[in-house]
């Protein structure tokens, strides 16, 4: 089984409710499994869920190649969206596309907004998911289609930042965000029968997979958190306790 857990998962042994467990999809390793939960969860609530995201929608995700983004980009794509991505480098520009993204925009080489802009005829992104907040509030406002919803699930430029709210009443824009981890276990448990029943049919026909950037032992965490901290990582960086 691989779950998604309250914490404490730096270990050999934790514990989890039996409804937020989930069987290891046909052929993984017990390595990609342990991939899957946390981004799998948070991608599906945030974009299918709070975002609405349906067949046909533009869809913008910033940090392309983080574990929630090269998650996003899979499963958005999967269900008939168009997708693009914001990245850092040509490196991960050509990831993004390799998963499946439609557009992905080197954000020190582009601006994000005229892209999407152009790409969609001026109509806008309908669903953005954003990691970063700060100055990319007012930006994703720019962004956005009449209607669109952008749903924020972490502030890495800064949790405060100045907007204009005009654009959200024109646009009739939703903002909305979320934190899984304090959320209750039956919330999670519902999750986790969206997954199984939508999601896991096609993690079986290897349709979609976690992207693994390196996997460390255990007893190496702090070399996984410097991976992390140079920002250079693609998908997942995973401990393994064998």
């Amino acid at each position: 089984m691989t779950a998604l857990t309250p914490g404490g998962a730096y270990a050999e042994y934790c514990l989890v409710h039996e409804s937020n467990a989930l069987p290891i999809p046909h052929g993984f390793t017990f390595t990609e499994a342990a991939a899957i939960p946390e981004t799998y969860f948070t991608v599906w609530h945030n974009v299918f869920e709070r975002g609405e995201l349906r067949p046909g929608d533009t869809f913008l995700v910033h940090g392309g190649t983080s574990g929630i983004g090269t998650t996003a980009i899979q499963l958005a794509s999967a269900f008939g969206a168009y997708v693009i991505a914001t990245v850092g480098s040509a490196e991960k520009v050509d990831a993004c596309l390799k998963l499946g993204a439609d557009r992905a925009v080197n954000y020190r080489e582009e601006d994000f907004v005229r892209v999407v802009k152009e790409v969609t005829d001026g109509k806008g992104a309908n669903v953005i998911l954003d990691m970063v907040g700060g100055d990319y509030v007012a930006r994703n406002y720019d962004a956005a289609a009449i209607e669109g919803r952008i749903v924020q699930i972490a502030t890495l430029n800064g949790a405060k930042a100045e907007a204009d709210f005009s654009k959200l009443m024109v646009k009739r824009l939703t903002h909305t965000g979320s934190t899984l981890r304090p959320r209750p276990i039956d919330f999670k448990g519902r999750i986790a029968g969206e997954l199984e029943r939508k999601v896991w049919p096609l993690l079986a026909e290897r349709r979609l997979a976690p992207v693994m950037d390196m996997i460390f032992p255990l007893k190496e965490a702090w070399r996984a958190h410097e991976r992390m901290q140079d920002g250079e990582h693609i998908g997942k960086i995973v401990l393994d306790v064998g």
